[in-house]
């Protein structure tokens, strides 16, 4: 990926939901029933991407042994439908995971969601390629009112001083 050599700021317009989830594998021998968990939240992802109109607006991961998937959707009602959606590859994935997991304590799972109201957040970035809140927006060279955090967040200029 392309590094943007300079520091840049995410532009969202409007209100957002950014929605952390994962999943956890208790005991490394409990590692292939972790297997049917990665590969359904795989189609999902596939089919989000595929549906923009669903309301996702970009997904970063990270695995290990816990796993973190950070999700920017465009409404909590876009994600509150998609969750529910009869047609759709989530409702599937979550009765096989709880008929063949459940609370047995084999692999946990977990979500937490936020609901951003516009203009109160702020994201900085330099030496990086598109990245997070920045790819699920857009960026703006981080000038002017973006230089500093309280600038960003609209509570100054941008002319005190950064750290």
């Amino acid at each position: 990926m392309k590094t943007i050599n300079q520091r840049i700021a995410a532009e969202v317009e409007g209100d957002f939901v950014v929605f952390l989830i994962g999943a956890r594998v208790n005991s490394l021998l409990k590692l292939p029933k972790f297997i049917p968990v990665a590969r359904a939240m795989g189609r999902m992802i596939k089919e989000l991407k595929l549906n923009p109109q669903l309301g996702l607006l970009h997904v970063e991961s990270w695995f290990g042994r816990t796993t973190l998937m950070v999700q920017y959707w465009r409404s909590f009602d876009h994600l509150h439908a998609y969750a529910r959606q009869k047609d759709a590859e989530h409702l599937p994935a979550w009765a096989d995971f709880n008929r063949r997991i459940a609370s047995n304590g084999d692999v946990g799972i977990w979500h937490e969601t936020y609901l951003v109201r516009a203009g109160e957040f702020e994201g900085i970035y330099n030496n990086m390629p598109e990245f997070g809140l920045a790819s699920a927006g857009g960026w703006q060279p981080a000038e002017g009112r973006k230089r500093t955090a309280e600038g960003r967040l609209g509570r100054s200029d941008g002319g005190d001083a950064p750290l």
